[in-house]
């Protein structure tokens, strides 16, 4: 999965670096607010994904003394970061921007290029449409790699339940651009139609307001895996199927899982064993259940395994 989560972050981000230049250069031929907002909103979405890349990067190194268990979790401190980045970097701005707009409003400029003398509107609108077309092939990049993590899941459920960030807040960047490039069109569009240049600052406090939102979704997925979230039900119920499946097992009193990276994911069992068993036989039951786990469930990593007496009945 890693190498899906690495493709769609490259594709976005030569996508949103290319959005961002014709973005500015419309802004700066036409004064459009929105313009000017959608493509700060570019240039941070590419800062994020460089993050993005960073922290995976980072989360690749293995473990050490004072690390023991690896670096897993630097790809969720940078997924809240480029939260972060997305609330102040893109959404405020915009939204400052839009206010700043509506207080004082001026019509969409002309430019001259090569000494002929084109329209506003239609620069406007051939860079949202080149955009809408780079942003597009992007998210279908990003969706592509996430269809194929989500399996079943309705879409909502499998971002909740993804442990690898990189690959959600790529894709809902994607979506948040591509619902502010429609909220742009709609601004730019409106405001030459009713001659109203006050609807440009609008529109650009919605893109804003549209940004801090995803922003905030990113921000409370990425605290849960911050702070450590178990493995998938599914994953937990394999594990315990495997484990009651061993001879000598009279009963599983616990197991807790987390995840310290998307494919690395920690295995406490605490287990009531049969006390005629040996020292010796426990420690090969013990090993052979630790083969089979990891076995069948690739991203356990760790397992930890302590007899214990089943807790008495109430």
């Amino acid at each position: 999965m890693a190498h899906e989560s690495s493709s769609a972050i490259y594709t976005a981000a030569g996508a949103n670096l290319a959005i961002a230049g014709a973005k500015f250069v419309g802004a700066f031929l036409t004064g459009s607010s929105a313009m000017l907002a959608e493509g700060v909103h570019s240039l941070v979405d590419t800062a994020n994904q460089i993050l993005l890349l960073v922290g995976m990067r980072r989360a690749r190194r293995p473990a050490d003394a004072r690390h023991p268990f690896g670096y897993g979790r630097e790809i969720y401190f940078y997924a809240f970061i480029v939260a972060l980045f997305i609330f102040l970097g893109g959404g405020a701005f915009a939204i400052y921007e839009g206010i700043h707009k509506i207080g004082h409003p001026e019509p969409t400029t002309d430019a001259v290029i090569a000494g002929h003398a084109i329209p506003g509107l239609w620069i406007n609108l051939a860079i949202l449409g080149f955009a809408v077309t780079a942003e597009g092939l992007s998210c279908y990049v990003a969706m592509k790699a996430f269809w194929a993590e989500k399996g079943d899941r309705t879409p909502l459920t499998a971002i909740r339940r993804s442990k690898d960030p990189a690959l959600f807040t790529v894709l809902v960047e994607d979506v948040a651009a591509l619902l502010g490039l429609i909220v742009a069109l709609a601004g730019v569009v409106l405001a030459h139609l009713l001659e109203m240049p006050v609807l440009d600052g609008w529109s650009s406090i919605v893109i804003g307001l549209i940004l801090i939102g995803m922003a905030g979704f990113l921000m409370i997925e990425t605290h849960g895996l911050l702070i450590g979230e178990a493995a998938d039900p599914e994953i937990v119920a394999a594990i315990q199927a495997a484990i009651r499946a061993e001879p000598g097992v009279h009963a599983v009193n616990a197991v807790l899982t987390q995840h310290l990276g998307p494919a690395d994911i920690l295995v406490n069992v605490s287990l009531d064993m049969d006390d005629a068993l040996s020292a010796g036989e426990i420690e090969r039951m013990v090993a052979r259940m630790e083969a089979r786990l990891t076995a069948r469930e690739p991203h356990v990593t760790r397992v930890f395994i302590e007899v214990q007496a089943a807790a008495p009945s109430a």
